[in-house]
Order: structure tokens, then C-alpha cells, then sequence
């Protein structure tokens, strides 16, 4: 496998946590792709959906099709607002199927989502659909399932948010997430407030209606639409929070969940964000161990944690300039260790990207934050984090005050020294967001089957310790651990693709309290 198709790979399995993140959105071209770029994508008639061949998406996103897979779209309209489902407004949300040429004895659909909130599930079922020898799903699985990944309303193909400029994401990308004196704090909150309200102006009354409780609704539909009687679901990262919910409202209508690195719905705003600077700050921590014991692969090595902390300082006084004339400065110092630390990959290319800029060479730093904030080689961006602002703060309605954001990054800033600040700055968007809010349940399952709820123990943007809160509050959730690192599980290891695969597939559950090891 390329290396290039690792890396987009790990990009979608790696999308943002439902919690908060120090970033802002994407924004791509004026009118949104059809998910076959040039094959039509028609919306539902009559209830049922309109499949037809689009094998241009994976030759967009990859440069090929997968041996022995086809791939269909189509689009299902669902109402604007499910609490009105009959007044005539509605989202297109775009799907993709991809059906195995071998497919036998088929047992229905298995619905995807890569997380975020924003995260593609068209884009994530393509790179899925290559097999485990390319990093995708076990043959086990595509012979048995039409994969069908769909993007969320607001999402990507599915009437996207676009509400923030490319000159706007540029700045907040760009701007240092730990602003010390007052006069540079009070000018990133301008900027958070200046998205929040040009967001608030095109959208208006519409913001609530990107809500997780609203998508949850359009996967029941979606499950409806492909005719499965129940659902089968994958959903990696924020997608544990849309299964999660999905199982609150429709707990009858569930085949099997599998739900892999898990959003604790019954955390708050701020302890959601905090926890992600714990996660965070332990995978760093993890990362430079790993510089320790193996300095042949780390060139920052033996002092990683100094190397990287004395790269973030020299940005804010002396940024590196990149080939392309872009600087290097401490915001995209930030991003670029943030993208890294995603995947235990990932390490390998923070010490090289650290190295480079040493060396006034930023090429390396870029490459990991273009990565993770979806910017392109023109520019422009998609619109990951507009959906990701959209949705994260239609969910919230405990979101702090500024004054809050301001003593909560000094005291984080104590306790997470190089994440702490920078998930306090990550809550103003919704601070200043003032669209109506919608949040969602954080209550039992009840009536629902057996659910899977994966953790690994060193995971940044999902921790840990969310993966039995997440199971506790379902009622029905058994975790299964991995003992690795990075973020979201399967299909890393055999052990896990078994218990995952026995599940999906003839419903068996694991021994009670199973831990797969790293490898």
C-alpha cells in the first residue's frame, strides 16, 4: 500500500472527537461535489432510492477502484426538522454502497461513520473498501454486507455548512492557541466571534437543525431506505456519539452497534474538553518514551518533549518560512503535533517534521497540518470544520463564558502543559455562537440488544476512560480494550477484528472485560 493511501486512510479513521478541538473550518468550492463527481448522484422517488454506478469517487479520492468491489450512489432527502417532518424542508444526505462481487449469504447493510462531527462517511467507506491487506475491512465483513457510507447532513456532499472565509480559517489555523497577554487573547476571541456570527447570518434558524439528535433521525431513514429492518453500524470517534444516540430514540430498531473510541455523553462541555487535554497530553507523553527508547527512528531524540516545546517557542518569535511562502508559526506548529499523535505512525513523521523545522525546513510541519485541517494544495479547504463548529455547538448549551475560557487556560495550561491551553481557547466558537441549541439525551438504552463500545487505552482525542462511561450510561454496552495507541481500534489487530467481526456478523459477544494487546 502507498504510503499516501495510508495517510488517507488514518485521516478519516483519526476524524475530530465530539468533544472540542483548537481549530476551525473548512470551506471548499461555492457548490458542493455529487459523490460521483461527474456520475449522477438523483435524490429519492417514491421511497425508494435510486442507486446508480458512480466509480469515480474512488478513482477521485484514490486514483482507482477496489478489485472486485462496484459502487453506487444515491441521495435520500429527509426533513430540515424531525420535530416537523411534513412542512416541505429538507437536507439531501448523499450515500455510497460498495458491494463486494462475492458477496454471499448477505445479512443486510453496515452503515459507517468516520467521526468529527464532519468527517466523511462516503470518503471513509471508499478507503475502507480496499480490504485488511490495504488497511480496510475483513473480507469476512464485505462478503457478507453492502458497506453504505453516507454523508451527515451539513456534511461534505450532504448540503454542506460553509459559512467561514479561507482567509478567516487561515487566521485561526495560523494564530498562536495559547494567547498569554490579554491584547492577543482579545483578538483570537474576535476572530471566534467573527466565524461564530458569519455563521449566525447565513444560517439563522437553520443552525439548530445540524444537531446529532436530527442526524440520528436521518440514519433511521437511511436504515429504512436500504431496507433493513434493523440497523447494523460501525462508528469510529463523534460517530460513537450519533450510534449512541441513535440507540436512545430507536433502541428496537437495532441489529448490532459498534461504537469505537467513545464520546461520553453525560461529560459537560468543559470536562469533555478537559479530558481531551488529559488524552492528548498522555499520547504526547507516549510519543516521547517512544523517542527514548528508539532514537534511531527519532531524530529528535533524546529530549523530544524539549525538541517540540522549543519549536512551538522559536514559532512565535521566528516563524519558518515554507517554500510556498507560508510560515510556520505557532498555530501551525500546534496542529501539525495534534495531527501526529493520532496515529502511533504518526510519531515517526512529528520527529522528522520537528527535525525539519530545526533544520528551517517547515515542509514536514505543513504536510501534518494540511492533513488535519483538509487544506489544499490551491488553498482552499473543505468543509470539515464548519460542520464540526455547526454540529458541536448546536449539541451544546453549557459552553463557558469567555471570562471561564480565560482562567480555564491558565489553570490547564498548569496541568497540560502543552494541550491544556489550547483545548480551554478550543470552547470560544460556541461561547459565541447564538444559534438555538439542541442537545443530545445521555440516558439508557433500554430495550436495546448488546452493544460494543471499543477503547484504546492511548487514545488522544477519545480517551480511554470514556469507553466505560460510554457502555455504563447505554446500559447495554460491553467494552472490549485495546492496549494501543492512537485513536479508534479497529481493524488494528486480529483480536479485535475477531471480536468485532463475530459480532457484526452472528451477534456473539466476547469473554466479559477482553483486552487485545498492541500487536
Amino acid at each position: 500500500m502507498s504510503r499516501r493511501f495510508v495517510a488517507l486512510l488514518a485521516v478519516m479513521i483519526m476524524s475530530l472527537s465530539g468533544c472540542t478541538l483548537p481549530t476551525f473550518a473548512p470551506n471548499g468550492a461555492d457548490e458542493p461535489a455529487t459523490p460521483g463527481g461527474t456520475d449522477p448522484s438523483p435524490a429519492v422517488t417514491g421511497g425508494t432510492l435510486d442507486w446508480q454506478t458512480c466509480s469515480s469517487v474512488p478513482r477521485d479520492l484514490v486514483g482507482r477502484a477496489a478489485s472486485g468491489m462496484s459502487y453506487d450512489c444515491a441521495s435520500l432527502a429527509v426533513p430540515r426538522d424531525w420535530a416537523s417532518p411534513n412542512n416541505g424542508e429538507t437536507y439531501e444526505v448523499a450515500m455510497i454502497r460498495i458491494r463486494s462481487d462475492s458477496q454471499r449469504d448477505r445479512i443486510g447493510s453496515l452503515l459507517l461513520n468516520p467521526g468529527g462531527p464532519g468527517g466523511s462517511g462516503i470518503d471513509l467507506a471508499v478507503y475502507l473498501s480496499f480490504g485488511p491487506t490495504l488497511g480496510g475491512l475483513p473480507t469476512e465483513i464485505t462478503d457478507q454486507f453492502d458497506i453504505i457510507g453516507f454523508d451527515p447532513r451539513g456534511v461534505g456532499r450532504s448540503d454542506p455548512v460553509k459559512c467561514i472565509s479561507t482567509a478567516d480559517q487561515d487566521a485561526s489555523f495560523g494564530a498562536d492557541q495559547d494567547p498569554v497577554s490579554q491584547a492577543a487573547f482579545d483578538e483570537l476571541a474576535a476572530l471566534n466571534k467573527k466565524i461564530a456570527d458569519g455563521c449566525a447570518q447565513k444560517y439563522g434558524d437553520q443552525l439548530p437543525y445540524f444537531s446529532t439528535e436530527q442526524a440520528a433521525h436521518d440514519v433511521d431513514a437511511l436504515r429504512e431506505a436500504v431496507g433493513d429492518e434493523k440497523l447494523t453500524y460501525l462508528g469510529f470517534s463523534y460517530g460513537t456519539l450519533l450510534g449512541a444516540t441513535y440507540a436512545q430514540l430507536f433502541p428496537d430498531k437495532i441489529r448490532a452497534l459498534v461504537l469505537d473510541g467513545a464520546v461520553d455523553p453525560t461529560e459537560t462541555y468543559v470536562q469533555g474538553s478537559e479530558a481531551q487535554a488529559k488524552g492528548f497530553e498522555r499520547a504526547f507523553t507516549n510519543f516521547t518514551a517512544w523517542c527514548t527508547k528508539t532514537p534511531a527512528k527519532c531524530p529528535i531524540a533524546p529530549d523530544a518533549r524539549g525538541a517540540v516545546t522549543d519549536a512551538l517557542s522559536k514559532s512565535r518569535t521566528s516563524p519558518v518560512r515554507a517554500i510556498d511562502g507560508r510560515e510556520a508559526t505557532a498555530g501551525w506548529v500546534f496542529i501539525g503535533i495534534i495531527s501526529s499523535l493520532y496515529t502511533e505512525s504518526g510519531w515517526t513523521s512529528l520527529a522528522e517534521a520537528i527535525d525539519g523545522l530545526q533544520q528551517g525546513d517547515a515542509e514536514g510541519i505543513f504536510k501534518l497540518a494540511d492533513q488535519y485541517t483538509e487544506r489544499k494544495q490551491d488553498g482552499s479547504y473543505s468543509n470539515l470544520f464548519d460542520a464540526n463548529i455547526a454540529v458541536n455547538c448546536a449539541d451544546t448549551e453549557d459552553a463557558p463564558t469567555v471570562a471561564e475560557v480565560r482562567k480555564l487556560q491558565s489553570e490547564w495550561r498548569t496541568k497540560y502543559p502543552m494541550f491544556g491551553a489550547a483545548l480551554a481557547i478550543g470552547m470560544l466558537p460556541c461561547t459565541y455562537w447564538t444559534g438555538k441549541r439542541d442537545p443530545y439525551p445521555a440516558e439508557a438504552a433500554k430495550g436495546a440488544p448488546p452493544i460494543v463500545v471499543v477503547g484504546t487505552t492511548g487514545d488522544p482525542a477519545t480517551p480511554y476512560e470514556n469507553t466505560a462511561d460510554l457502555a455504563t450510561m447505554l446500559g447495554v454496552g460491553h467494552v472490549l480494550t485495546w492496549e494501543g495507541e492512537g485513536h479508534t481500534a479497529y481493524p488494528s489487530t486480529d483480536c479485535i477484528v475477531e471480536a468485532v467481526d463475530n459480532y457484526l456478523i452472528d451477534l456473539k459477544m466476547f469473554p466479559e472485560g477482553l483486552r487485545c494487546p498492541a500487536r
